[in-house]
């Protein structure tokens, strides 16, 4: 076996949300090894295991950074806690991967962008919304070849349910996840630049809420957000608002609208109309079609692989990742309160 073929072996630190069970899918599936993981917390260490016996339990975090072997470390740690990870990664000299959102301070961001500089290290930012929904990727492909001619706008909706018992502590503390526009909201910014091709955008407007949960002050239960970008503009709203008859934790949906027709994505549901997930509908000059989406490959894994072998930025550009961040950051922190406001009679 060629050094080039050789398999990348990957960490884990951080395990504190689920999404770090289908980035190391990901991962796995494009060929890479888990190697170690560290994780302080015994109930989701134990779950961790379970799910990949393969990985020895870190004693500690320096004894996976501190391991040679390892190309990547990928993180779904608490959310203030993964760009000060990542920094210790790069310094490391070893490439990461981040749960979204990957910063939850401006600050943050800003020394990440210094450190990715000074040591040419990767710093990706899971966006699962694009990387892991078949739909999604199909639809980038059909934009790039022109199908919807020139990209105008993207409008993208994140409902998400609550399901507020089973979340911990630290998911209704404003600090330590960074608000909803930034940490939902950042899915949104990362599809905006990738469909309309945008590599500089500002946030117009962007407001935020807690309009109907003031058992959790923390909480940001409702946010959105309009953007201009070089390549066109977008819309955002996310909330945590999925109602319990909804046979999925949300009714995610993206629509890109070009000069020659629009697509329509129903990541998770197509409400009374087809079965499961990963639905896509294009209207274009000639018809209305529907997009059987279930056998397209998922590429970010394999692309991220190749880029920490031939450290290129097929997967995802550096300033695309950073930019998305950014757009998020700076929408929460320019937002204005709806908290629970009242129209005037």
């Amino acid at each position: 076996m060629s050094a080039r073929a050789e398999p990348i072996r990957f960490g884990v630190i951080g395990i504190n949300h689920g999404h770090i069970y289908g980035m190391a899918d990901q991962l796995l599936d494009a060929g890479a090894e888990l190697v170690a993981f560290f994780a302080p917390e015994d109930d989701l260490a134990a779950e961790f295991s379970n799910k990949f016996p393969q990985a020895r339990r870190a004693r500690s975090k320096a004894e996976v950074l501190e391991d040679d072997s390892l190309a990547l470390i990928a993180s779904a740690g608490i959310p203030n806690e993964r760009a000060p990870l990542g920094l210790e990664v790069m310094r490391h000299g070893k490439d990461y991967l981040s749960d979204k959102p990957g910063f939850t301070t401006l600050q943050q961001l800003d020394e990440a962008r210094r450190v990715q500089r000074e040591t040419r290290r990767i710093y990706s930012v899971c966006y699962s919304e694009r990387f892991q929904n078949r739909a999604t990727v199909r639809a980038g492909e059909l934009v790039q070849a022109g199908a919807i001619g020139r990209p105008l706008q993207t409008v993208g909706l994140g409902p998400h349910r609550l399901n507020a018992p089973s979340r911990p502590k630290w998911f209704f503390e404003h600090e330590r996840y960074g608000g909803i526009l930034n940490d939902i909201g950042s899915h949104q910014a990362d599809q905006f630049l990738f469909f309309t091709g945008s590599t500089s955008a500002e946030v117009v407007a962007s407001q935020v809420g807690n309009v109907a949960h003031p058992e959790y002050p923390g909480l940001d239960d409702f946010g959105d957000m309009l953007l201009r970008g070089d390549g066109g503009t977008g819309y955002v709203r996310v909330d945590w608002f999925t109602p319990d008859g909804l046979s999925s934790w949300g009714d995610g949906r993206l629509t890109i609208l070009g000069t020659d027709g629009f697509i329509e994505i129903r990541k998770n549901v197509d409400i009374g109309g087809h079965p499961g997930g990963d639905h896509l509908f294009i209207v274009d000059q000639r018809e209305t079609r529907y997009v059987d989406c279930k056998n397209i490959e998922l590429p970010f894994g394999p692309q991220l692989l190749d880029d920490i072998r031939n450290r290129t930025q097929t997967a995802m550009p550096q300033a695309h990742a950073f930019l998305a961040s950014e757009l998020a950051l700076n929408a929460q922190a320019q937002a204005r309160s709806i908290t629970r406001q009242r129209v005037a009679a």
